[in-house]
């Protein structure tokens, strides 16, 4: 047998051993069956996601101490990963600014082949291991970083190779992937492993693998972010107001909070820059914008803290 064959059986071997690549008993005939079944198999099978990331809440959990840390740290949270889990990555990472008001550099998605990637799939440079690291070297990543590899299964070369460079440098590493624990054959600070069973289609892994990986991350940057601060209550009071909905919607949270009228809130607000927080200090506090800027960042950006340091008590 010649070399390349050699090494395609070899990656074959792998690959019908992996859970995600099984198939499913209950969809066998999914090819003939009427839509209302398809769609309740589909349906069963994703109800399935809920309890295999639930059984990760612990290492979820250890995910996001290791974000909190880095972040407060002034590191950056990196995610990387090919194909579905790259664009889940990239996602995740731009809806961080519009929704906790952090600069976009803080939190980044990298995608193999770039962010054409995102729109026209490019499943080859997955199999690229060096252009994962290429890619995190461009990016400047550094041991005050922090790096979460996402991949349904555990052979995407493009993201184990970045996640062993990271590792080597010093980097803490998050590794997401729809396998068993025990099956996982490198090394990395925490690893995070929904087992969501074989897919509805064999191998299609945006499905349930791809939901599984889209609710760790909600949690990972989500519960981070409150951590450092960006929700008080369960609002998001550090949003940017750059749309006319995001705006509205800033209003309404100072509203909500202080129960002020709308032209007060509108006003506030824009005596505030547009700065949620600092809106909800002056009204509640009756302070100047600037003593409420000093407050919040004394208080580490903690509306809570930053109104107890104003003498203004809050419950609930």
């Amino acid at each position: 047998m010649c070399p390349e064959n050699s090494e395609n059986m070899k990656l074959y071997d792998e690959l019908k051993n992996l859970a995600t690549e099984q198939r499913n008993p209950l969809s066998e005939e999914i090819d003939t069956a009427p839509v209302s079944t398809i769609l309740r198999i589909m349906n069963s099978e994703d109800a399935l996601v809920h309890k295999a990331v639930e059984k990760e809440l612990a290492h979820i959990e250890e995910g996001v101490n290791l974000i909190v840390s880095t972040l407060n740290s002034g590191g950056r949270l990196f995610y990387i990963g090919a194909g579905t889990s790259g664009r889940l990555g990239v996602l995740d990472a731009s809806e961080c600014p519009p929704t906790f008001g952090t600069d976009p550099e803080i939190v980044q998605g990298i995608i193999a082949g770039g962010y054409d990637s995102l729109i026209k799939s490019r499943e080859g440079v997955e199999d690229m291991a060096e252009q994962g690291v290429k890619d995190l070297i461009e990016k400047g990543i550094g041991p005050g970083d922090i790096l979460c590899g996402l991949t349904a299964s555990k052979r995407t070369p493009y993201v184990v190779g970045a996640l062993e460079y990271a590792r080597e440098i010093g980097v803490k590493t998050i590794y997401v992937t729809c396998i068993p624990r025990d099956d996982i054959t490198i090394e990395t600070d925490v690893a995070i492993c929904p087992v969501v069973g074989p897919e509805v289609i064999m191998g299609s892994t945006r499905l349930k693998a791809g939901t599984a990986e889209k609710m760790v991350l909600n949690m990972l940057t989500t519960a981070s972010f409150i951590r450092i601060g960006k929700v008080y209550k369960n609002m998001m009071v550090d949003l940017q107001m750059t749309s006319k909905k995001l705006a509205e919607r800033s209003k309404r949270i100072v509203i909500m909070v202080t129960g002020v009228d709308y032209d007060t809130a509108s006003m506030k607000l824009e005596n505030a820059g547009g700065h949620v927080k600092t809106a909800i200090l002056m009204i509640l506090a009756g302070i100047s914008k600037d003593r409420a800027k000093e407050l919040l960042a004394q208080s580490d950006g903690f509306v809570r803290r930053a109104l107890k340091k104003a003498g203004y008590e809050t419950t609930g």
